[in-house]
């Protein structure tokens, strides 16, 4: 078998996170169950969906009756809650990608309310269950075909309780002239302009060449996108090469427990110079450092701590993190 993106990069990221290798060809032996800290192998063809949709919407409604006990006791609430999710979905071309995935954000955040409670009254509708993160679903779809003016698909595409959260391209590690750039400008150059609506949920994309792993968040600029560190002094050599390496790297940033917390505490929408909405997500040291000050907050220790900045590096950001 010749080496290429399926059969080397893209299906070791999906053994990584998954622990199933979709190079067998009896993978449904292989599959984890749907709930729990683990993400579970789906082929795309196994799911019960059209190639317009987007959300996964059995596995929403589903997470929406299990995580809401004002939506358990009326079961149809989640079609109301889905219908104003599609919503948003289709307001992407009018109001763009950005805010559109803003408002997504807060009813992913639990930030929404409907009038699912006593008299009508409103409560907190919950997408995601932040409490308890093994009462989610958690799966890992590749090649998942998307229609709008035009079919893509995605190398791979993580939906947590149903809805697409993270994208990913993967590119050959056996050709000198592409990198991650080329995945990372598929993502950003193509996907987010052609199937935007797949974006609206996101929290963040990657791209990796199985040399080097990238991530960063919609709409942002290809020189912006950073690679993800593991604070492990231990084995400082396999840090600089190897795909050794990469491995640790994706399974650090996208284990749910990591992705749902940068996800709620390190993501935050704000203008720019030109008046523009933007999303930023954190930087690995700004996340390691912001939980480490909370960390020692949290333990009531006096004795004061010190972080070493470079230029450039967030320091503000890192603050407001932590706060």
């Amino acid at each position: 078998m010749s080496f290429n993106e399926l059969n080397s990069v893209e299906h070791f990221i999906i053994q990584q996170l998954s622990g199933v290798n979709p190079n067998h060809s009896n993978i449904v032996a292989g599959l984890r169950s749907p709930y729990g800290l683990q993400w579970q192998y789906l082929p795309a063809t196994s799911l019960l969906r059209e190639q317009t949709e987007i959300l996964l919407e059995s596995e929403l409604k589903k997470a929406l009756i299990r995580i809401n006990p004002d939506i358990a006791r009326q079961p149809d609430r989640a079609d109301e809650v889905i219908y104003k999710l599609r919503t948003i979905l289709l307001s992407v071309g009018s109001i763009g990608l950005v805010r559109a995935n803003e408002e997504f954000s807060k009813w992913m955040k639990g930030e929404m309310t409907a009038p699912f409670g006593e008299n009508y009254s409103h409560v907190p509708v919950r997408l995601i269950d932040f409490d308890n993160l093994n009462n989610n679903g958690y799966q890992i779809v590749n090649q998942l075909h998307v229609r709008n003016r035009e079919t893509k698909i995605p190398d791979i595409v993580l939906f947590v309780n149903g809805m697409p959260v993270v994208v990913g391209e993967a590119k050959t590690p056996v050709r000198p002239a592409v990198s991650w750039l080329d995945g990372a400008h598929e993502i950003h150059g193509i996907y987010e302009n052609t199937i935007p609506a797949l974006f609206v949920p996101n929290i963040l994309n990657f791209a990796c060449d199985g040399k080097e792993f990238y991530y960063d968040t919609v709409r942002t600029p290809l020189e912006y996108w950073s690679p993800w560190r593991i604070d492990d002094d231990s084995n400082e050599l396999s840090q600089l090469v190897g795909l050794n390496e990469i491995g640790k790297q994706i399974k650090n940033l996208l284990h749910p427990k990591t992705l749902l917390d940068i996800f709620r505490y390190f993501s935050i929408f704000t203008t720019n110079k030109r008046r523009q909405r933007i999303k930023i997500v954190c930087r690995y040291q700004q996340y390691e450092g912001a939980n480490r000050i909370v960390e020692r907050v949290k333990e009531n220790k006096l004795k004061k701590g010190l972080i070493w900045h470079f230029q450039g590096s967030g320091k503000s950001l890192l603050m407001l993190f932590a706060a």
